[in-house]
């Protein structure tokens, strides 16, 4: 059973504990079996139960790996800078129809955009012709 127990719970590669409060972060790297690193981040807290008067740790744990960090860092920075500055990011859906938002002209070289905003494009010589 000893052996099963550690090849479940895999080896250590890194560890770091962060004490904050009532809790403490450990930021532990792992390896898969293919030899993949992956972090795990595991919450401590230590609470008491009254039934049996002992305490005990509760554990809640996180498990991030290589391909996920961009998208994880992004979100957790943003998450902080609104907690700390109030500044919400633009909605990323804005973002992605901004990026694909070209300019094209009206034939007199001024810029028109070229995104559905519910209106028509027209120009001046456009108006008093019938559709």
């Amino acid at each position: 059973m000893e052996e099963k127990e550690f090849n479940e719970r895999r080896e250590e590669i890194f560890s770091k504990a962060v004490k904050a409060g009532k809790r403490t972060y450990f930021f532990d790297v792992k390896s898969t079996k293919s030899g993949q690193y992956y972090l795990t981040i595991t919450e401590s807290k230590r609470r008491f139960n009254n039934e049996q008067g002992k305490f005990f740790y509760e554990k809640h744990k996180i498990f991030l790996f290589k391909e996920d960090f961009e998208k994880f860092i992004e979100g957790l920075d943003a998450s902080i800078r609104f907690i700390k500055m109030g500044v919400t990011e633009p909605d990323e859906e804005a973002e992605e129809t901004a990026a694909e938002t070209t300019q094209e002209t009206d034939g007199n070289d001024a810029p028109v955009e070229n995104r559905d905003t519910g209106h028509t494009d027209i120009t001046f010589e456009d108006l008093g012709k019938e559709e």
